[in-house]
């Protein structure tokens, strides 16, 4: 019998191979993390510092080419000069 045109053989999303659509938004994370490192610059720097590399660190994707790259690399690269002069001015 026909299925009318509802034909799922050759499109793979439509059979639940998508990715899963829970846990933390990547951009979201990015984004987090790059208020956290302008933020270390302020206030314990040692605290969030390593905070915006962790959420840095997450929100990166297994391309690393996408155009939401930008706050990524502000989050790790803020939240390492953050933990870096924490570390200097501590010791």
């Amino acid at each position: 019998m026909a299925s009318f045109g509802n034909r799922t053989h050759g499109y793979p999303r439509s059979r639940g191979r998508t990715w899963q659509r829970t846990g933390p938004d990547r951009a979201s994370l990015a984004i987090t993390g790059a208020i956290c490192a302008v933020a270390g610059f302020f206030v314990l720097g040692i605290l969030l510092g390593p905070a915006a590399m962790a959420f840095g660190w997450l929100s990166l994707d297994r391309s690393r080419r996408s155009p939401r790259k930008v706050p990524t690399l502000i989050a790790l690269v803020l939240g390492t000069i953050d933990t870096v002069l924490a570390l200097v001015w501590l010791f």
